[in-house]
């Protein structure tokens, strides 16, 4: 008898054919997924590619606010995959809408960040300015590695002076190809700190930003595609769309298993490659979960996991569909068995 599957919330999804030819536009996220810095991600160009030539629409959804669309879109031709700006959205066009809707037309914004909020506000006919003296009606603030001291003083001055304050996004970190480096949520935290407000916030995983990403891809059936669970894939869950989680950036094979429902992803795969190749089922019995060879289980406390199979990351499904799942039930995350020899096989994955 075939074992029944799993409810989504408890396991990834099995696909059967390729997400390339199941889903008419990836939604990907950028740094740690297609690059790391100024260079690619391995196997990323490849696959990207390949998707493209098999009918999928790439588009690129970003958190970085820095860069405009046609800069992303130049190094991502640059690496290889041909790209124009129109394919590219970002934290600074969700946030330039968002603030548009909030104030009247042609008003000055404070911008705290690069060019590409500038051009982002200018889009919809706002002026960016860089001083509380030149009478801005918002402060808009998003990640530029020129932001320094006076900048962040500039905006503390206008939020503690009341203007509406809407951040780009607020992840912690960024990586890069030295490692991870403080990204726009840590510097929001510093005027955060100073003045005791919260910003309103356009990007992942923030529905602003899923708005801002169908209105300009028109997707029909989006697969979002990212490296983070807190933004990426709890931007797909808020938006109703399906995820891929790759783990090729921030989020690793351990905080995978401990994910909540609200940041579980659809799909799981090592690297972009996983766009090409139909997902692996994962189902239940025996008190325990299976997919391709593996088995996955709880006991005492800990998950375990036993076989061999032809890919790792269908260990790391199976995992989750246990981890998962004993979460659900008990409220508590189990902790992996140091003793399973295969379980090597899950700290290897990136």
């Amino acid at each position: 008898m075939t074992a029944p599957a799993l409810p989504a919330h408890l396991r990834p999804a099995g696909c059967p054919r390729a997400p390339a030819e199941e889903y008419d536009t990836a939604l990907l996220d950028l740094d740690g997924v297609v690059y790391a810095g100024p260079e690619a991600v391995p196997h990323a160009v490849d696959a990207l590619n390949r998707a493209g030539r098999a009918g999928m629409r790439l588009a690129y959804v970003t958190n970085n606010a820095s860069r405009t669309p046609a800069d992303v879109a130049g190094h991502l031709t640059r690496l290889g995959v041909p790209t124009c700006a129109d394919d590219v959205v970002t934290s600074a066009q969700a946030a330039a809408r968002l603030i548009a809707e909030q104030v009247p037309a042609g008003s000055a914004v404070l911008v705290v960040g690069g060019r590409g909020l500038d051009e982002a506000l200018r889009e919809h006919g706002l002026r960016p300015v860089g001083s509380l003296a030149d009478g801005p009606a918002a402060v808009v603030q998003g990640f530029d590695p020129g932001v320094g001291w006076p900048q962040l003083a500039e905006a503390s001055y206008a939020v503690a002076a009341g203007l509406p304050w809407i951040a780009s996004n607020t992840d912690l970190s960024l990586p890069t190809e030295r490692g991870r480096a403080p990204g726009n949520g840590a510097l929001v935290g510093v005027v955060r700190a100073a003045t005791g407000a919260r910003p309103q916030v356009a990007g992942k995983p923030m529905p602003v930003m899923h708005r801002e990403s169908m209105l300009r891809t028109a997707a029909r059936r989006p697969l979002v595609v990212g490296d983070r669970l807190d933004t990426d894939i709890a931007g797909a869950v808020n938006g109703g769309v399906d995820s891929l989680l790759v783990l090729t950036g921030v989020t690793t094979a351990r905080q995978l298993l401990a994910a909540a429902p609200g940041e579980r992803p659809t799909y799981v795969a090592a690297d972009l490659r996983g766009l090409l190749a139909p997902q692996s089922e994962v189902t239940a019995g025996d008190d325990a979960f299976h997919c391709r060879g593996w088995l996955a289980r709880t006991a005492d406390g800990l998950l375990l996991l036993e076989g061999h199979g032809p890919d790792p990351v269908d260990a790391l499904r199976a995992l989750c569909a246990a981890a998962w799942t004993a979460r659900d039930r008990t409220g508590e995350i189990p902790a992996l068995d140091p003793a399973a020899a295969a379980a090597e096989v899950l700290l290897r994955t990136p």
